[in-house]
């Protein structure tokens, strides 16, 4: 007779790993015949659909506050010839990757576990999984790569959107010089600060959508179930953007120099 000896996190391990597995198993996926093309614009559309006007009202005060609060600080310290490189830079590098981020996992992401997670209690998943066809393939596949798409064209109007609203608020508010704002930015930004906002809303939408896909397709039963798992998903997500922003930016920071370095 054999005693099972568990371990406190032991839950938690588990669960990480089917949801890496998951991970694993939509990008094997992604390159199977046939591809969802129907589905994926759908998912895609509805995903705009639900997040793109929230984006854009969130990001004029991101780009408002991030601006003002520079601004204030770089005349604090004689510095302000570079409040535009440093309000564009931060917008750009990490609050623009960040904004869209939470809204795709707060309004995209919780639409598409609730999805999963009422066609499990209703048993389509299970049915499907009968009649040889792949859940994964057909259902998760679309939304994960609806929401990376997504992502990163949300990105993009994020960035300008809070460009423009930090540049209004520090010239027109805070009296600064357009002339100055510009050229600071020319002198030290540089194009990798662009890629590597747009890989980070590409990881970010990919995390999103798998953990989205994940908890509704393992929801604890019944409605009440479903919205357990939205909830879960949607803090689940938050918590690994945040580590994942913080990896990410540490080694853009280590491997590529700073412009005028």
């Amino acid at each position: 007779m054999t005693a099972q000896t568990t371990f406190p996190g032991a839950g938690a391990l588990r669960e990480t790993g089917k949801l890496c597995q998951l991970g694993i198993d939509v990008v094997r996926t992604s390159f199977r015949r046939p591809f969802q093309l129907r589905e994926f614009i759908q998912q895609s559309w509805f995903i705009v659909s639900v997040t793109v006007l929230p984006t854009a009202l969130v990001s004029i005060p991101f780009g408002a506050v991030i601006a003002l609060q520079l601004g204030s600080l770089t005349r604090q310290i004689g510095a302000q010839s570079f409040t535009g490189a440093a309000s564009v830079l931060a917008i750009i590098q990490q609050a623009s990757p960040i904004v869209t981020a939470l809204l795709i996992a707060g309004a995209g992401g919780s639409a598409i576990c609730a999805d999963l997670g009422s066609r499990k209690i209703r048993e389509e998943i299970d049915a499907m999984e009968v009649l040889g066809v792949s859940p994964i393939q057909r259902l998760v596949v679309p939304r994960v790569l609806a929401a990376m798409l997504v992502s990163v064209l949300l990105n993009g109007m994020v960035s300008v959107v809070g460009v423009l609203g930090g540049y209004f608020f520090n010239v027109i508010m805070q009296d600064g010089t357009p002339g100055a704002y510009l050229a600071s930015f020319s002198a030290l930004a540089q194009l990798p600060d662009l890629w590597i906002s747009e890989i980070k809303a590409l990881i970010f939408g990919f995390i999103a959508g798998i953990v989205a896909a994940y908890r509704g397709l393992n929801p604890a039963g019944g409605p009440k179930g479903v919205g357990d798992a939205v909830n879960q998903a949607v803090v689940i997500t938050f918590l690994l953007l945040f580590f994942v922003n913080f990896v990410l930016t540490t080694i853009y920071l280590q491997v590529v120099p700073a412009k005028g370095s």
